[in-house]
């Protein structure tokens, strides 16, 4: 698939997203964006804001089969992955899948579990598997997890392990709609007979997995690796951070800023897809020394302060000598 085909195609998945969802198009676009670098989302924000709405209109817009997993003090994490189940009839056991068998799986209120439970979906979102009394089985592909999670502060919630953290590509709020989204939210309740507006495939798995593939074909110039690396090693170094990003981080954030460019039309990465997509990208992966938890401070304005600090490539000429060689390459 070509850039700009799957560029055409993800405008699609938006829209027909935005039409279900009451939501601004850069909240939409994150987890766009996710999906494109074959990560994992996290959704955090308070009840009532359109999380589960959220995840399922993702996955009937690209054509996806969907589940969704309740999480509560009380799950196990054979009903996340499933069990052996023995037959009294044949004498044997056969397994039963659990409901982490789809293509997009919503972990709704994913820290209201134990952590325990919470750790049964890191092996799937890691390995694109599960082991259950030592088989390995696969997950469908593509596979991804839509989490969400209430804020910490909220009763009854548990701090997701950091190592499960780490696993999602990107982290996002949705946040209160404006008062015009408010307004069409009560349009819609009220009257009862009229059900929220349906959302039809654009995609199918088939091309789900060919847009996933997009990415890997951008060009990303010498110097924004390096920027993209001192951007993760710079947060090792801010005297708020106990522990910075991780390897992996930098690497999750080389992902999204290819996926970044694509949804852009662009078939190159520039500094400001690195811009755009590093606090969704980085921000829940810091963790904070205690003091400067205890003075309130945003991870996401770490992430901020450090983009202003570290030192911004000039690879603008690079990118339009990439594309007067494309289209001199096109013209012969």
């Amino acid at each position: 698939m070509e850039t700009q085909e799957a560029t055409r195609t993800c405008r699609s998945v938006l829209d027909r997203v935005g039409d279900a969802v009451v939501a601004d198009d850069r909240f939409l676009s994150t987890i766009m964006t996710g999906v494109l670098a074959r990560g994992h989302v996290l959704l955090e924000d308070v009840p009532g804001t359109g999380k589960t709405l959220t995840a399922r209109s993702f996955a009937r817009a690209l054509g996806l089969e969907f589940q969704r997993i309740q999480f509560t003090p009380d799950l196990l994490p054979s009903d996340i992955t499933g069990s052996n189940i023995y037959d009294k009839e044949t004498g044997q056991f056969s397994f039963a899948p659990g409901p982490v068998f789809a293509n997009v799986v919503l972990a709704d209120e994913i820290n209201r579990a134990p952590p325990k439970t919470q750790a049964a979906l890191l092996e799937a979102m890691s390995e694109g598997q599960v082991t259950v009394d030592g088989d390995t089985h696969d997950l469908p592909d593509p596979f991804f997890v839509i989490a969400t999670q209430n804020p910490i502060e909220q009763e009854g919630t548990f701090a997701l392990p950091e190592a499960q953290r780490d696993r999602f590509a990107v982290k996002t709020s949705m946040g209160y709609p404006d008062r015009a989204g408010e307004r069409t939210l009560v349009d819609r309740r009220a009257d009862r007979d009229v059900q929220t507006p349906s959302v039809g495939a654009v995609t199918d798995r088939a091309e789900v997995r060919a847009l996933q593939t997009v990415p890997e074909s951008v060009r990303v110039d010498d110097k924004i690796r390096d920027y993209v690396v001192d951007i993760g090693r710079a947060t090792r170094a801010d005297d708020r951070v106990e522990v910075g990003v991780s390897p992996r981080g930098v690497q999750r954030l080389f992902e999204t800023a290819r996926a970044s460019a694509v949804l852009a039309g662009r078939e190159y990465v520039v500094p400001d897809d690195v811009k755009r997509v590093a606090p969704p990208t980085l921000s829940h992966r810091l963790v904070l020394t205690a003091d400067a938890s205890v003075q309130g401070v945003d991870p996401t304005a770490v992430v901020r302060d450090v983009l202003d600090a570290v030192s911004v490539p000039a690879v603008a000429s690079a990118a339009g000598d990439h594309q007067k060689q494309r289209t001199d390459d096109r013209a012969q």
